[in-house]
């Protein structure tokens, strides 16, 4: 998804030649970021990563809210690194929304425009404008504690963009929502992007947020991008432990020879794909069979003796954590598991065909 060809918005402004070309490096007490992020007009990128990467942070030095060590941030070739935050091309939308509680939500959109130097006419008129496309017109003299949380993105959004950012930052936006209304804002939130035309950064945790909103990954981790690409090659082909977890994936890595994988830490996997040399490997827990009994006559290549360490629902599955030469997880239904009677401490038999166990290179 990109925003090229999309109709602009209320104000919107013509895309210049450049987009985004930063590198935001902080330094606070023992930690330390250092990432490297460019993306073209028209471009969503997601940072993704555990708590305490350092997402936040990249996010805040976007902003301006938090002084580089080092580095620098060229926002359409103009030098941003010395801007005050409030002269910087910059929308945002906060977790949290931050809207005013004592201003209407017409006048918190029009916050922006008036900051900037707009009249009051002027910046009610463009106001209104983008809560019209917004689908908030009815709710337009509303303070925010009259408004549902999908409101309330929706308002600090339209605030964010009323402004005309080059660069818009969205920090978790879909997080205070609940599961519901979630599913509705997304995809308004999805159509919103899809008309952007400068560059947006989002922020989140949620891999379904990341996979539908953006149109490129950076996953960082511990200060640094481990990962990055369009969501589907890595959905297809993590290279960390925390990705593999976000994608639903088990991932090892290891020594290939043909079909044959001798993990480091494990025994040998058989995989489609025939290579030589360092690989990852990996497989979808629903991939995994599980048996009380070890199976005879099936001719399986990746057979092995196991001890459930854990089990809990996941979506309408139950996800069975596996101990044994090496971690594993199972996703079975609730009715294969009851069947099983699996528990803590069961021995089990699990099984993979090599046909969905997939290598590549490291």
């Amino acid at each position: 998804m990109t925003g090229n060809g999309g109709t602009a918005g209320p104000g919107a402004s013509v895309p210049g030649a450049g987009g985004l070309d930063a590198r935001l490096v902080v330094e606070r007490g023992a930690f330390r970021l250092d990432v490297t992020l460019t993306a073209a007009p028209g471009e969503v990128v997601a940072l993704l990563g555990p708590n305490g990467a350092g997402k936040t942070t990249a996010l805040r030095a976007l902003a301006g809210l938090v002084p580089l060590s080092e580095g620098h941030l060229r926002l359409d070739g103009a030098e941003l690194d010395r801007t005050p935050p409030e002269s910087r091309p910059v929308g945002v939308v906060f977790q949290d929304y931050l809207l005013f509680p004592h201003l209407s939500a017409l006048d918190n959109v029009a916050f922006g425009p008036r900051c900037r130097g707009a009249g009051k006419a002027r910046a009610r008129a463009q106001a209104a404008a983008w809560l019209d496309r917004m689908g908030l017109s009815e709710h337009a003299a509303a303070k925010p504690r009259r408004l549902s949380g999908g409101q309330a993105q929706r308002v600090a959004l339209a605030r964010a963009l009323a402004v005309r950012p080059r660069l818009l930052l969205l920090d978790e936006p879909l997080a205070a929502l609940d599961a519901r209304t979630r599913l509705e804002v997304r995809a308004r939130l999805r159509r919103h992007l899809a008309d952007f035309e400068a560059v947006a950064v989002l922020v989140t945790h949620d891999p379904l947020d990341a996979m539908v909103l953006a149109d490129r990954l950076v996953v960082v981790e511990d200060g640094h991008v481990v990962q990055e690409g369009t969501p589907s090659r890595i959905a297809r082909h993590p290279r960390t432990d925390y990705v593999a977890r976000l994608v639903g994936l088990n991932l090892y890595r290891g020594r290939a020879e043909g079909r044959t994988v001798r993990l480091d830490d494990g025994p040998a996997i058989t995989a489609a794909e025939e290579l030589t040399g360092r690989v990852f490997v990996a497989f979808p827990p629903g991939a995994v069979t599980v048996h009380r009994d070890r199976p005879t006559g099936s001719g399986a290549r990746n057979l092995w003796r196991c001890e459930v360490a854990g089990l809990e629902t996941h979506g309408d599955r139950i996800r069975v954590d596996l101990t044994g030469g090496f971690p594993l997880a199972a996703d079975l239904t609730a009715v294969a598991a009851a069947e099983l009677d699996l528990h803590p401490g069961a021995v089990v038999w699990a099984t993979v065909e090599a046909a969905r166990t997939h290598a590549y290179r490291d």
